[in-house]
């Protein structure tokens, strides 16, 4: 039942983010700028990330990172990397939204954004890729036993 849990977990959390990811993608008329322009915590920072030399980049790091961290964890393949990246992803959504302790009005200190960031230290912390993805096939794979550093990012 454990393996069942954690293969479920990675993968639902995976399809939350592909899906995210893509709808982003194929918006032209989405932008990151609303959200960061609005943060209530550091507004001065996220309004750097805002600025119309910097916004472009800021996008496509939101579309595409939201993109590649659910394939990999649907793929079940660079789980940590990946895992890190989101983990980073959704501090970077929960501090804006936070005014003083409450992340929105019926959140108290802990929201979305921390749950989700938790089970993402736990698939990193579990090596959910090994759980019917494609981490077991790639670490037996000639190029890991040549670049042993390749493990450490596969899980």
């Amino acid at each position: 039942m454990y393996l069942v849990s954690i293969f479920l977990l990675r993968v639902s959390l995976g399809w939350l983010f592909l899906y995210a990811g893509l709808s982003k993608v194929f918006d032209p008329s989405w932008s990151a700028a609303p959200y960061l322009l609005n943060a209530k915590t550091f507004p001065e920072f996220f309004a750097f990330f805002a600025r119309p030399d910097i916004l472009p980049f800021t996008n496509f790091l939101n579309e595409w990172g939201l993109t590649l961290i659910g394939i990999s964890l649907l793929l079940g393949i660079f789980v940590r990397l990946g895992s890190v990246a989101g983990l980073v992803l959704m501090g970077l959504y929960y501090f804006p939204a936070l005014n003083g302790a409450f992340p929105n009005p019926h959140s108290f200190v802990v929201d979305e954004h921390v749950i989700y960031a938790l089970v993402f230290l736990v698939l990193a912390a579990v090596r959910a890729g090994r759980v019917a993805g494609l981490e077991s096939w790639c670490s037996r794979l000639p190029i890991c036993n040549r670049f042993p550093r390749l493990r450490v990012l596969l899980g």
